[in-house]
Protein backbone atom coordinates (compact mmCIF):
# COMPACT_ATOMS: atom_id res chain seq x y z
CA UNK A 1 0.00 0.00 0.00
CA UNK A 2 1.17 4.17 -0.57
CA UNK A 3 3.16 5.08 2.68
CA UNK A 4 0.12 7.36 4.08
CA UNK A 5 -2.37 4.05 3.68
CA UNK A 6 -0.07 1.86 5.16
CA UNK A 7 0.79 3.71 8.03
CA UNK A 8 -2.95 5.46 8.86
CA UNK A 9 -4.31 1.95 8.71
CA UNK A 10 -1.24 0.71 11.06
CA UNK A 11 -2.22 3.70 13.19
CA UNK A 12 -5.66 2.50 13.19
CA UNK A 13 -4.39 -0.99 14.96
CA UNK A 14 -2.56 0.66 17.47
CA UNK A 15 -5.67 2.94 18.54
CA UNK A 16 -7.56 -0.35 18.78
CA UNK A 17 -5.05 -2.08 20.82
CA UNK A 18 -3.68 0.92 22.94
CA UNK A 19 -5.99 0.71 26.00
CA UNK A 20 -5.35 -3.37 26.18
CA UNK A 21 -1.63 -3.21 26.45
CA UNK A 22 -1.25 0.06 28.69
CA UNK A 23 -4.40 -1.47 30.74
CA UNK A 24 -2.35 -4.69 32.55
CA UNK A 25 1.11 -2.57 33.93
CA UNK A 26 -1.56 -0.46 35.16
CA UNK A 27 -3.09 -2.99 36.95
CA UNK A 28 -0.01 -4.43 38.38
CA UNK A 29 1.62 -1.81 39.20
CA UNK A 30 0.00 -0.43 41.61
CA UNK A 31 -0.73 -3.71 42.97
CA UNK A 32 2.64 -4.67 43.91
CA UNK A 33 3.35 -1.15 45.17
CA UNK A 34 5.02 0.60 42.56
CA UNK A 35 4.15 4.33 42.61
CA UNK A 36 2.86 6.60 39.26
CA UNK A 37 6.47 7.09 37.42
CA UNK A 38 7.54 3.42 38.05
CA UNK A 39 3.78 2.36 36.34
CA UNK A 40 3.61 4.76 33.55
CA UNK A 41 7.28 3.12 32.67
CA UNK A 42 5.69 -0.01 32.62
CA UNK A 43 3.14 1.02 30.33
CA UNK A 44 6.40 2.47 27.94
CA UNK A 45 7.75 -0.87 28.18
CA UNK A 46 4.70 -2.91 27.54
CA UNK A 47 4.41 -0.54 24.27
CA UNK A 48 7.63 -0.83 23.10
CA UNK A 49 7.66 -4.95 23.42
CA UNK A 50 4.43 -5.35 22.17
CA UNK A 51 5.84 -3.53 19.12
CA UNK A 52 8.59 -6.05 19.25
CA UNK A 53 5.98 -9.87 19.46
CA UNK A 54 4.44 -7.88 17.02
CA UNK A 55 7.29 -7.04 14.54
CA UNK A 56 8.08 -10.81 14.89
CA UNK A 57 5.09 -12.18 13.82
CA UNK A 58 4.23 -10.21 11.03
CA UNK A 59 7.92 -10.16 9.59
CA UNK A 60 9.71 -13.16 10.98
CA UNK A 61 12.58 -14.93 10.61
CA UNK A 62 13.63 -18.54 10.38
CA UNK A 63 10.57 -20.57 11.24
CA UNK A 64 9.48 -17.60 14.12
CA UNK A 65 6.17 -15.69 13.03
CA UNK A 66 2.68 -16.41 11.56
CA UNK A 67 3.19 -14.05 8.86
CA UNK A 68 -0.39 -12.94 9.15
CA UNK A 69 -1.47 -9.95 9.86
CA UNK A 70 -1.58 -10.66 13.49
CA UNK A 71 -1.34 -8.47 16.42
CA UNK A 72 1.10 -9.19 19.65
CA UNK A 73 0.28 -7.52 23.17
CA UNK A 74 0.60 -7.94 27.13
CA UNK A 75 -2.16 -10.88 27.83
CA UNK A 76 -4.76 -9.98 30.16
CA UNK A 77 -4.39 -13.97 31.59
CA UNK A 78 -1.52 -13.32 33.24
CA UNK A 79 -2.43 -10.05 35.07
CA UNK A 80 -4.42 -11.83 38.31
CA UNK A 81 -1.51 -14.23 38.92
CA UNK A 82 1.22 -11.65 38.60
CA UNK A 83 -0.93 -9.85 41.24
CA UNK A 84 -0.98 -12.52 43.24
CA UNK A 85 2.87 -13.37 42.83
CA UNK A 86 4.28 -9.80 43.22
CA UNK A 87 1.43 -8.29 45.51
CA UNK A 88 2.96 -5.31 48.19
CA UNK A 89 6.57 -7.01 47.15
CA UNK A 90 7.83 -3.79 44.80
CA UNK A 91 10.66 -3.80 42.72
CA UNK A 92 11.48 -8.02 44.02
CA UNK A 93 8.01 -8.67 43.02
CA UNK A 94 8.62 -7.34 39.46
CA UNK A 95 11.75 -9.37 39.37
CA UNK A 96 10.00 -12.69 40.41
CA UNK A 97 7.23 -11.97 37.79
CA UNK A 98 9.79 -11.51 35.08
CA UNK A 99 11.67 -14.38 36.08
CA UNK A 100 8.72 -16.34 36.06
CA UNK A 101 7.81 -15.50 32.33
CA UNK A 102 11.05 -15.51 30.81
CA UNK A 103 10.91 -19.75 32.30
CA UNK A 104 7.17 -20.30 31.67
CA UNK A 105 8.50 -18.54 27.37
CA UNK A 106 11.10 -20.33 26.91
CA UNK A 107 9.51 -23.98 28.26
CA UNK A 108 6.48 -22.74 25.67
CA UNK A 109 9.02 -22.03 22.66
CA UNK A 110 10.23 -25.28 22.67
CA UNK A 111 6.96 -26.63 23.23
CA UNK A 112 5.57 -24.89 20.00
CA UNK A 113 6.23 -27.82 17.63
CA UNK A 114 4.34 -30.12 19.29
CA UNK A 115 1.16 -27.78 20.43
CA UNK A 116 1.14 -27.13 16.89
CA UNK A 117 -0.15 -30.33 16.10
CA UNK A 118 -3.00 -29.95 18.19
CA UNK A 119 -4.86 -27.83 14.74
CA UNK A 120 -6.58 -31.27 13.21
CA UNK A 121 -8.61 -30.63 16.58
CA UNK A 122 -9.87 -27.73 15.33
CA UNK A 123 -12.53 -28.13 12.48
CA UNK A 124 -14.96 -25.44 12.47
CA UNK A 125 -17.20 -26.33 14.53
CA UNK A 126 -14.72 -25.59 17.03
CA UNK A 127 -12.80 -22.58 15.77
CA UNK A 128 -16.45 -21.50 15.17
CA UNK A 129 -17.00 -22.01 18.64
CA UNK A 130 -14.29 -20.39 19.50
CA UNK A 131 -14.09 -17.37 17.22
CA UNK A 132 -17.97 -16.97 18.88
CA UNK A 133 -16.77 -16.82 22.47
CA UNK A 134 -13.41 -14.45 21.85
CA UNK A 135 -16.22 -11.66 20.33
CA UNK A 136 -18.66 -12.33 23.16
CA UNK A 137 -15.84 -12.87 25.62
CA UNK A 138 -14.45 -9.07 24.65
CA UNK A 139 -17.66 -7.42 24.49
CA UNK A 140 -17.79 -6.68 28.34
CA UNK A 141 -14.41 -5.09 27.82
CA UNK A 142 -15.88 -2.75 25.56
CA UNK A 143 -18.98 -2.41 28.31
CA UNK A 144 -15.96 -1.15 30.87
CA UNK A 145 -14.49 1.32 28.55
CA UNK A 146 -17.77 2.97 27.18
CA UNK A 147 -19.02 3.51 31.20
CA UNK A 148 -15.35 5.19 31.94
CA UNK A 149 -13.28 2.24 32.55
CA UNK A 150 -12.83 2.67 36.08
CA UNK A 151 -15.43 1.47 38.35
CA UNK A 152 -14.17 2.87 40.73
CA UNK A 153 -14.44 6.38 39.39
CA UNK A 154 -17.38 8.78 40.48
CA UNK A 155 -18.57 9.30 36.76
CA UNK A 156 -18.23 5.28 36.30
CA UNK A 157 -21.90 4.38 33.93
CA UNK A 158 -22.42 7.82 33.85
CA UNK A 159 -25.09 9.40 31.26
CA UNK A 160 -22.28 11.14 29.86
CA UNK A 161 -19.27 8.51 29.41
CA UNK A 162 -22.29 6.19 27.99
CA UNK A 163 -23.51 8.85 25.70
CA UNK A 164 -20.49 9.20 24.38
CA UNK A 165 -20.03 5.54 23.73
CA UNK A 166 -23.06 5.64 21.40
CA UNK A 167 -22.26 8.86 19.60
CA UNK A 168 -19.06 7.01 18.88
CA UNK A 169 -20.42 3.80 17.54
CA UNK A 170 -23.06 5.84 15.37
CA UNK A 171 -19.88 7.69 13.80
CA UNK A 172 -17.99 4.85 12.77
CA UNK A 173 -21.29 3.25 11.56
CA UNK A 174 -21.94 6.72 9.72
CA UNK A 175 -18.83 6.34 8.18
CA UNK A 176 -18.86 2.63 7.34
CA UNK A 177 -22.24 2.98 5.65
CA UNK A 178 -21.14 6.78 4.01
CA UNK A 179 -17.61 6.47 2.86
CA UNK A 180 -15.82 4.44 0.06
CA UNK A 181 -12.38 2.83 -0.84
CA UNK A 182 -9.69 3.87 1.71
CA UNK A 183 -11.84 5.99 3.98
CA UNK A 184 -14.18 3.31 4.63
CA UNK A 185 -11.23 1.07 5.59
CA UNK A 186 -10.15 3.52 8.44
CA UNK A 187 -13.61 4.22 9.21
CA UNK A 188 -12.57 3.13 13.05
CA UNK A 189 -10.03 5.28 13.41
CA UNK A 190 -11.70 8.33 12.06
CA UNK A 191 -14.57 7.37 14.08
CA UNK A 192 -11.89 7.33 17.16
CA UNK A 193 -10.75 10.81 15.97
CA UNK A 194 -14.14 12.51 15.68
CA UNK A 195 -15.26 11.38 19.08
CA UNK A 196 -12.35 12.54 21.00
CA UNK A 197 -12.97 15.79 19.22
CA UNK A 198 -16.13 15.79 20.64
CA UNK A 199 -15.44 14.87 23.88
CA UNK A 200 -13.11 17.86 24.77
CA UNK A 201 -15.92 20.14 24.92
CA UNK A 202 -17.67 17.39 26.75
CA UNK A 203 -15.11 17.30 29.55
CA UNK A 204 -14.18 13.82 29.65
CA UNK A 205 -10.57 14.28 27.31
CA UNK A 206 -7.36 14.01 29.70
CA UNK A 207 -4.76 16.01 28.95
CA UNK A 208 -2.60 15.66 31.68
CA UNK A 209 -0.51 12.36 30.34
CA UNK A 210 0.94 15.02 27.62
CA UNK A 211 2.16 17.24 29.99
CA UNK A 212 3.38 14.79 32.55
CA UNK A 213 5.17 12.38 29.47
CA UNK A 214 9.19 12.56 29.06
CA UNK A 215 10.43 13.57 25.34
CA UNK A 216 12.71 10.05 25.42
CA UNK A 217 12.16 7.04 27.08
CA UNK A 218 14.33 3.53 26.61
CA UNK A 219 13.14 0.96 28.75
CA UNK A 220 16.56 0.34 30.66
CA UNK A 221 16.97 -4.05 30.38
CA UNK A 222 16.11 -5.15 33.80
CA UNK A 223 14.93 -1.80 34.83
CA UNK A 224 13.89 -3.41 38.52
CA UNK A 225 16.17 -5.60 38.78
CA UNK A 226 17.90 -8.97 37.73
CA UNK A 227 14.77 -11.10 37.37
CA UNK A 228 14.37 -13.58 40.10
CA UNK A 229 13.29 -17.33 40.26
CA UNK A 230 10.58 -18.96 42.47
CA UNK A 231 8.98 -22.21 41.54
CA UNK A 232 5.68 -21.26 42.79
CA UNK A 233 5.63 -18.27 40.57
CA UNK A 234 7.12 -20.21 37.80
CA UNK A 235 4.45 -22.63 37.48
CA UNK A 236 2.09 -20.54 37.92
CA UNK A 237 3.18 -18.58 34.93
CA UNK A 238 3.78 -21.62 32.93
CA UNK A 239 -0.15 -22.73 33.47
CA UNK A 240 -0.80 -19.27 32.24
CA UNK A 241 1.91 -19.69 29.01
CA UNK A 242 -0.29 -22.78 28.31
CA UNK A 243 -3.43 -20.96 28.03
CA UNK A 244 -2.48 -17.88 26.30
CA UNK A 245 -0.82 -20.83 23.80
CA UNK A 246 -4.47 -21.87 22.96
CA UNK A 247 -6.04 -18.73 22.84
CA UNK A 248 -3.27 -17.52 20.79
CA UNK A 249 -4.01 -20.98 18.33
CA UNK A 250 -7.73 -20.20 18.42
CA UNK A 251 -6.69 -16.33 17.28
CA UNK A 252 -4.30 -17.78 14.47
CA UNK A 253 -7.09 -20.16 13.17
CA UNK A 254 -9.98 -17.36 13.04
CA UNK A 255 -7.59 -14.88 11.06
CA UNK A 256 -6.43 -17.38 8.42
CA UNK A 257 -10.37 -17.87 8.03
CA UNK A 258 -10.86 -14.58 7.73
CA UNK A 259 -7.74 -13.41 5.35
CA UNK A 260 -8.80 -16.42 3.27
CA UNK A 261 -5.34 -18.26 4.37
CA UNK A 262 -6.20 -21.31 6.24
CA UNK A 263 -3.58 -21.89 9.48
CA UNK A 264 -1.77 -24.67 8.78
CA UNK A 265 0.63 -26.34 11.51
CA UNK A 266 3.56 -24.58 10.03
CA UNK A 267 1.57 -21.25 10.53
CA UNK A 268 0.77 -22.58 13.83
CA UNK A 269 3.84 -23.26 14.90
CA UNK A 270 5.76 -20.19 13.76
CA UNK A 271 2.90 -17.95 15.60
CA UNK A 272 3.30 -19.79 18.76
CA UNK A 273 7.34 -19.57 18.26
CA UNK A 274 6.83 -15.63 18.09
CA UNK A 275 4.22 -15.26 21.18
CA UNK A 276 6.77 -17.12 23.02
CA UNK A 277 9.73 -15.59 22.25
CA UNK A 278 8.93 -12.22 22.24
CA UNK A 279 7.29 -13.07 25.58
CA UNK A 280 10.82 -14.38 26.88
CA UNK A 281 12.50 -11.08 26.00
CA UNK A 282 10.06 -9.01 26.97
CA UNK A 283 11.03 -8.74 30.64
CA UNK A 284 14.20 -7.96 29.32
CA UNK A 285 12.75 -4.43 28.63
CA UNK A 286 10.64 -4.69 31.80
CA UNK A 287 7.47 -6.32 29.75
CA UNK A 288 5.07 -8.33 30.48
CA UNK A 289 4.03 -11.70 28.63
CA UNK A 290 3.22 -11.28 24.99
CA UNK A 291 -0.05 -12.94 23.50
CA UNK A 292 -2.65 -12.40 20.56
CA UNK A 293 -4.72 -9.75 20.51
CA UNK A 294 -7.99 -10.75 19.75
CA UNK A 295 -10.11 -6.90 19.19
CA UNK A 296 -7.65 -6.27 16.04
CA UNK A 297 -9.00 -9.74 14.34
CA UNK A 298 -11.73 -7.75 14.29
CA UNK A 299 -10.21 -4.74 12.65
CA UNK A 300 -9.21 -7.17 10.18
CA UNK A 301 -12.87 -8.95 9.54
CA UNK A 302 -14.11 -5.24 8.99
CA UNK A 303 -11.59 -3.26 6.90
CA UNK A 304 -10.76 -5.91 4.74
CA UNK A 305 -7.30 -4.67 4.97
CA UNK A 306 -5.28 -8.14 5.35
CA UNK A 307 -1.56 -7.55 5.12
CA UNK A 308 0.73 -8.42 7.55
CA UNK A 309 2.89 -5.28 6.24
CA UNK A 310 0.27 -2.80 7.41
CA UNK A 311 0.51 -4.55 10.69
CA UNK A 312 3.97 -5.05 10.85
CA UNK A 313 3.58 -0.70 10.26
CA UNK A 314 1.67 -0.68 13.79
CA UNK A 315 4.21 -2.66 15.12
CA UNK A 316 6.65 -0.53 14.36
CA UNK A 317 4.52 2.49 15.58
CA UNK A 318 4.34 0.31 19.23
CA UNK A 319 8.12 0.48 19.27
CA UNK A 320 8.31 4.09 18.75
CA UNK A 321 5.65 4.79 21.31
CA UNK A 322 7.25 3.32 23.96
CA UNK A 323 10.76 5.22 23.15
CA UNK A 324 8.81 8.20 22.85
CA UNK A 325 6.73 8.64 25.85
CA UNK A 326 5.19 11.77 24.59
CA UNK A 327 4.26 10.79 21.54
CA UNK A 328 2.30 7.43 23.23
CA UNK A 329 0.92 9.98 25.71
CA UNK A 330 -1.24 11.40 22.41
CA UNK A 331 -2.58 8.04 21.69
CA UNK A 332 -3.95 8.02 25.47
CA UNK A 333 -6.09 11.41 24.54
CA UNK A 334 -8.89 8.69 23.20
CA UNK A 335 -11.33 8.78 26.30
CA UNK A 336 -12.36 5.08 27.30
CA UNK A 337 -15.93 5.97 26.47
CA UNK A 338 -14.89 6.79 23.43
CA UNK A 339 -13.03 3.93 22.91
CA UNK A 340 -15.71 1.54 23.87
CA UNK A 341 -17.85 2.61 21.42
CA UNK A 342 -15.66 1.32 18.58
CA UNK A 343 -15.28 -1.28 20.56
CA UNK A 344 -18.57 -2.56 19.86
CA UNK A 345 -18.56 -2.70 16.20
CA UNK A 346 -14.51 -4.36 16.65
CA UNK A 347 -15.63 -6.90 19.01
CA UNK A 348 -18.86 -7.78 17.77
CA UNK A 349 -17.13 -8.03 13.98
CA UNK A 350 -14.78 -10.82 15.87
CA UNK A 351 -18.19 -12.56 16.67
CA UNK A 352 -20.04 -12.38 13.89
CA UNK A 353 -16.80 -14.37 12.07
CA UNK A 354 -17.35 -16.98 14.19
CA UNK A 355 -21.14 -17.19 13.13
CA UNK A 356 -20.19 -17.44 9.49
CA UNK A 357 -17.18 -20.16 10.34
CA UNK A 358 -20.57 -22.17 12.55
CA UNK A 359 -22.70 -22.15 9.30
CA UNK A 360 -19.68 -24.01 7.35
CA UNK A 361 -19.78 -26.54 10.52
CA UNK A 362 -22.82 -28.76 9.42
CA UNK A 363 -24.57 -28.25 12.45
CA UNK A 364 -27.50 -30.37 11.58
CA UNK A 365 -25.42 -33.56 11.03
CA UNK A 366 -24.13 -35.52 14.30
CA UNK A 367 -23.54 -34.06 17.69
CA UNK A 368 -21.99 -30.48 16.38
CA UNK A 369 -24.55 -28.73 17.59
CA UNK A 370 -24.48 -30.12 20.67
CA UNK A 371 -20.48 -29.33 21.03
CA UNK A 372 -21.42 -25.73 20.24
CA UNK A 373 -24.02 -25.61 22.51
CA UNK A 374 -22.03 -27.42 25.34
CA UNK A 375 -19.04 -25.31 24.61
CA UNK A 376 -20.73 -21.81 24.19
CA UNK A 377 -23.24 -22.46 27.89
CA UNK A 378 -19.41 -23.31 29.60
CA UNK A 379 -17.77 -20.25 27.76
CA UNK A 380 -20.18 -17.85 29.14
CA UNK A 381 -20.24 -18.81 32.75
CA UNK A 382 -17.18 -16.13 33.18
CA UNK A 383 -18.99 -13.52 31.56
CA UNK A 384 -22.47 -14.47 32.74
CA UNK A 385 -21.64 -15.42 36.44
CA UNK A 386 -18.20 -13.91 36.89
CA UNK A 387 -17.93 -15.33 40.41
CA UNK A 388 -19.19 -18.96 39.69
CA UNK A 389 -15.57 -20.32 40.28
CA UNK A 390 -15.24 -18.38 43.41
CA UNK A 391 -14.57 -21.47 45.64
CA UNK A 392 -12.04 -22.89 43.43
CA UNK A 393 -8.25 -22.91 43.97
CA UNK A 394 -6.89 -19.62 42.68
CA UNK A 395 -4.36 -21.51 40.59
CA UNK A 396 -7.16 -23.07 38.61
CA UNK A 397 -9.40 -19.39 38.51
CA UNK A 398 -6.42 -18.66 35.68
CA UNK A 399 -8.15 -21.01 33.10
CA UNK A 400 -11.56 -21.12 34.64
CA UNK A 401 -11.88 -17.51 34.37
CA UNK A 402 -11.32 -17.24 30.75
CA UNK A 403 -14.40 -18.32 29.09
CA UNK A 404 -12.20 -18.66 25.69
CA UNK A 405 -10.02 -21.31 27.42
CA UNK A 406 -12.77 -23.36 29.15
CA UNK A 407 -14.94 -23.10 26.14
CA UNK A 408 -12.64 -24.07 24.00
CA UNK A 409 -11.28 -27.57 25.83
CA UNK A 410 -14.76 -28.31 26.12
CA UNK A 411 -15.16 -28.09 22.28
CA UNK A 412 -12.21 -29.36 21.88
CA UNK A 413 -12.88 -32.58 24.05
CA UNK A 414 -16.57 -33.12 22.54
CA UNK A 415 -15.23 -33.02 18.82
CA UNK A 416 -13.13 -35.67 20.27
CA UNK A 417 -15.62 -38.03 21.82
CA UNK A 418 -18.44 -37.15 19.07
CA UNK A 419 -16.51 -36.94 16.20
CA UNK A 420 -13.04 -38.85 16.51
CA UNK A 421 -13.29 -41.84 19.32
CA UNK A 422 -14.75 -45.32 17.80
CA UNK A 423 -15.88 -43.00 14.53
CA UNK A 424 -16.96 -46.09 11.52
CA UNK A 425 -14.68 -46.06 8.78
CA UNK A 426 -17.91 -44.85 6.88
CA UNK A 427 -17.48 -41.74 8.18
CA UNK A 428 -14.27 -40.68 7.77
CA UNK A 429 -14.97 -38.23 4.98
CA UNK A 430 -17.00 -36.16 7.58
CA UNK A 431 -18.51 -32.81 7.03
CA UNK A 432 -16.01 -31.20 9.15
CA UNK A 433 -12.99 -32.73 6.71
CA UNK A 434 -12.09 -30.58 3.72
CA UNK A 435 -12.82 -31.63 -0.05
CA UNK A 436 -10.05 -32.47 -2.22
CA UNK A 437 -10.00 -28.82 -3.46
CA UNK A 438 -10.38 -27.16 -0.30
CA UNK A 439 -7.40 -29.33 1.54
CA UNK A 440 -4.61 -26.88 2.13
CA UNK A 441 -1.22 -27.49 0.93
CA UNK A 442 1.96 -30.04 2.92
CA UNK A 443 2.75 -27.53 5.15
CA UNK A 444 6.58 -28.00 4.19
CA UNK A 445 5.78 -26.71 0.93
CA UNK A 446 4.33 -23.64 1.85
CA UNK A 447 6.54 -20.39 1.27
CA UNK A 448 7.89 -18.43 3.94
CA UNK A 449 6.11 -15.13 3.04
CA UNK A 450 3.07 -14.56 1.53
Amino acid sequence: MPPLRMFTSGLQHVAAMYAGVVAPPMIVGPAVGLNAKETAFLMGASLFTAGIATLLQTLGFWRVGARLPFVNGVSFAGVTPMIAIGKDRGHDGIAVIFGAIIVASLLGFVLAPYFCKLVRFFPPVVTGTVITLIGVSLLPVAFNWSQGGNASAGDYGSTTNITMAAVTLVIVLALRKLLRGFLQQIAILLGLVIGTLIAIPVGITDFGAIGDADLVGFPTPFHFGAPQFEIAAIVSMCIVMLVCMTESTADMLALGKIVDRPADERTIEGGLRADTLGSALSPLFNGFMCSAFAQNIGLVAMTKVRSRFVVAVGGGILVVLGLVPVAASVIALVPLPVLGGAGIVLFGSVASSGIQTLATAALEKGENALIVAAAVGVGLIPIAAPDFYHAFPKDLLVVLDSGISTGCVVAILLNLAFNHLGRPAEKAAAPEEPTAGERPQDPMTLPLVH
